[in-house]
């Protein structure tokens, strides 16, 4: 008798617990999530692309359980108010350079300093250190967890109507900037005279005479047509132009585990994608700048150096010595 009840009470419980499996699968199948995806980049450029491509991805492999909606060109909230959505536990994910979050972890100001990077391998090699590992750690600490940081777009160089070849030449020519005080210090001490200006204003500030240039890429000086503008190229090549990928830790850990898998294999796919693109292209995009007749010159890069180097002892909250760090990873990297 007492068997009997004792496998009774055991059937019952596996019916139990196959149930509550049933209705988690169910839970889980039912799952839905809209995510807006936010940046300032114009829809004719690669980054705007790649982005398209990862969404159109995820919403596939997910079948439909993760939408992510995208926006470029600052249509909703980028550069800091975009950090701040992620930060807060919005239902979004930032499309920023990795200055911004150098607001909450400083180091990541000094990742992509100026100066630093001959080539785009040399950045991909060093994510995967353990100096930027730990930095990482710390952003997911601050409530940012972090999908990618290798959205390269280029070397950004400075873009005016001016031969630029040393510091000195810089002094009193007017250059746009993004609001982040990484680019302002940096463009400061390059001998320009800075001014922050939305992307929105920039190409109107050229015109009407309120900026002289602008500091980008190739990419974006043919994405946006500011060749139209400007027809010179300084190739100070003073940061490595790159965007990381951003989502509040708070709405991570709400995604089941399977579409979490999804989501950051597919960002981390599209940033190694983006990166072969760019070098497959730079040489094309470069040829077809000077058909429209924008010169490129070498500049003094010992010099620019040299000017730029205290960033990393002056600025703000920056972890001592950690320029000389990265400059032993650079190190290794380089001897392989």
């Amino acid at each position: 008798m007492k068997r009997r009840v004792f496998l009774s009470f055991a059937v019952l419980v596996c019916v139990i617990f196959a149930a509550a499996g049933a209705g988690m699968q169910a839970e889980a199948s039912d799952y839905k999530l809209v995510l807006r995806l936010s940046h300032v980049f114009h829809p004719d450029e690669q980054l705007t692309k790649s982005m398209d491509w990862v969404a159109e991805r995820i919403l596939k492999r997910t079948n439909g359980a993760i939408e992510i909606q995208t926006f470029p060109q600052g249509q909703i909230a980028v550069y800091k108010d975009g950090m701040e959505q992620v930060v807060r536990g919005a239902d979004f994910i930032s499309v920023e350079d990795p200055s911004y979050v150098g607001d909450y972890v400083p180091d990541f100001i000094a990742l992509v300093g100026p100066m630093l990077y001959n080539s785009y391998d040399e950045y991909v090699e060093i994510i995967k250190t353990d100096l930027v590992q730990d930095m990482i750690k710390r952003a997911e600490e601050k409530g940012i967890k972090i999908l990618a940081l290798e959205y390269v777009f280029g070397f950004r160089n400075v873009i005016t109507n001016k031969v630029v070849k040393t510091p000195e030449d810089l002094k009193g020519v007017k250059l746009r900037t993004p609001g982040s005080q990484l680019f302002i210090q940096t463009l400061t001490a390059m001998g320009a005279t800075v001014t922050p200006l939305p992307w929105a204003e920039t190409l109107p500030g050229v015109q009407q005479g309120i900026v002289d240039g602008i500091e980008g890429s190739e990419f974006t000086n043919i994405g946006t047509k500011v060749y139209e503008l400007l027809k010179n190229v300084a190739r100070t090549q003073h940061f490595l132009g790159t965007c990381g990928v951003y989502i509040s830790t708070q709405v991570w850990e709400k995604i089941p585990e399977e579409y979490r898998a999804i989501v950051a294999e597919e960002f981390a796919k599209g940033a190694l994608e983006m990166v072969e693109i760019g070098k497959r292209d730079l040489g094309d995009v470069t040829a077809k700048l000077e058909s429209y007749g924008v010169k490129f010159n070498e500049v003094d890069k010992k010099a620019f150096t040299e000017a730029t180097k205290s960033i990393y002892e002056t600025f703000p909250g920056l972890t001592p010595g950690i320029y000389d760090k990265l400059q032993a990873e650079l190190e290794k990297i380089r001897a392989k």
